[in-house]
């Protein structure tokens, strides 16, 4: 894909990507939430000057239909120009143990990495991967947990956090053709909690429907706004949803019960409250550690757990928390 046009507040990893990619080996993971923007990064590294010239062949592989190891063996295989066989993954490491220096990415590598049933094999298949040393593995992951069969390259990048205030007012000052002022910007990016992929749906659609209507819809509608899109770049809904349906949420159900719970809770709860409190959440330590590893909540500088507002009112609307949740919070605050 080419770079992306639109593309501020991620210098600094950018430039931290970009070296460590320098050095090989090079094995490396871009986490974070959905719409965070972590295909955003991979892709602007791909294109950048240093990197094209550092290396020959950049693959770009999107994980999104691959289902298991098998259908990620044969995704890559059509990438790099290797015919489909009964040893295909065999035939991918010979062909790139002799090509010249590439980078493979793996673009949403959780989609075949997260079912347990094709998880040791696809870390198996990445290990082997890194076993080439002219071949530099970039993996773009929803969440905060990278594949375990593999020594990525030290010191890790953090997952990815929302845009600072001054570079989400520069993404949506890139997108929108409305003249707002900063009170009008500042009221329509507090519904994105600066969210990449919010903010750039927001700006689309104030230019299209004005400031005014859009907030007033805001109020009304929530996160089914932004649910246009045909897919996860422009529909976040969807992206929500995918994150919800991923098999380290769907294994844990006090996960859920707790992310209905933060839903009402826009400052977070810290793990004092949390341990004190009379909720009704099996396993709660499992549960907050679910929510962390899909990225679904964070921690906040004060340690409070926390969900970011997008995911905040997607839960508000479609899954509230029940009165069994929501009596014991009320009684505790």
């Amino acid at each position: 894909p080419p770079t992306p046009k639109i593309f501020h507040g991620r210098e600094s990893e950018l430039n931290e990507l970009v070296d460590l990619l320098l050095h090989s080996p090079a094995r490396i993971t871009i986490l974070g939430p959905g719409g965070i923007g972590k295909t955003s990064l991979a892709t602007t590294a791909l294109h950048h000057p240093e990197i094209l010239a550092r290396y020959t062949d950049r693959y770009f592989v999107s994980c999104e239909s691959a289902a298991s190891h098998e259908d990620l063996v044969a995704i890559i295989a059509s990438h790099v120009g290797v015919a489909p066989t009964q040893n295909t993954s065999k035939r991918i490491l010979h062909h790139l143990c002799h090509c010249p220096p590439s980078i493979l990415l793996l673009d949403n590598l959780e989609t075949c990495w997260e079912p347990l049933g094709s998880r040791g094999q696809v870390e198996q298949f990445l290990g082997q991967l890194t076993d080439i040393p002219q071949l530099a593995l970039m993996v773009t992951m929803r969440g905060a947990e990278r594949p375990r069969s593999v020594r990525w390259t030290r010191p890790f990048l953090p997952p990815l956090e929302p845009l600072s205030d001054d570079a989400a007012r520069k993404t949506f000052a890139d997108i929108t053709d409305e003249e707002l002022g900063d009170i009008e910007v500042r009221e329509l990016l507090e519904v994105t909690d600066n969210v990449p992929l919010a903010v750039s749906l927001v700006a689309s659609m104030a230019t299209f429907e004005g400031y005014e209507t859009v907030l007033l819809r805001w109020k009304e509608e929530k996160t089914t706004l932004f649910s246009g899109g045909a897919d996860k770049r422009s529909n976040l809904d969807l992206s929500i949803r995918i994150s919800l349906s991923s098999p380290r949420m769907l294994g844990s159900p006090g996960a859920h019960l707790l992310l209905s719970l933060l839903s009402l809770l826009p400052d977070g709860i810290s793990d004092a409250d949390l341990l004190q409190s009379d909720f009704p959440i099996a396993d709660m330590g499992r549960s907050k550690a679910t929510l962390l590893r899909t990225s679904l909540a964070y921690l906040d500088h004060d340690r409070c757990l926390r969900v970011l507002a997008p995911i905040r009112e997607y839960i508000r609307n479609y899954h509230p928390p029940p009165s069994s949740l929501s009596r014991p919070l009320r009684q505790h605050f």
